[in-house]
């Protein structure tokens, strides 16, 4: 009876294992999806700001493309800090891909508004 009890004891004090510390978590956005996302946002801004000379109608969407990148360095600095609270530093990286997501697709809908 004593080894069931003492079984039971060691078997119920075994925890899991606790969380990673934080500097030990994989990062929020691996390298080569940062190199990806500053390069289908800058050739949205780029592309819209062409298009902005030759169609008026986009001079409006130039100028506030040329924010886009700053606001995804910001998200990123976040994500990327491990001083930062993790749930912040998760929404500034799902923050990040929803503006990449955004630039890509206003990228491919150019050509149907009159952009070469």
């Amino acid at each position: 009876m004593r080894w069931v009890i003492l079984a039971l004891m060691v078997a119920c004090s075994k925890s899991e294992a606790p969380p990673a510390p934080v500097d030990e978590l994989p990062a929020l956005l691996p390298p080569a999806e940062l190199q990806r996302a500053d390069a289908a946002c800058n050739e949205y801004v780029a592309k819209v700001c062409a298009c902005a000379e030759k169609v008026p109608a986009k001079q409006e969407d130039c100028a506030l493309s040329k924010a886009i990148p700053d606001a995804i360095g910001v998200a990123k600095r976040l994500a990327a800090n491990p001083k930062a609270d993790r749930e912040d530093a998760v929404q500034a990286a799902g923050s990040v891909r929803k503006t990449v997501r955004s630039c890509i697709e206003k990228t491919a809908k150019l050509a149907a508004e009159g952009c070469p």
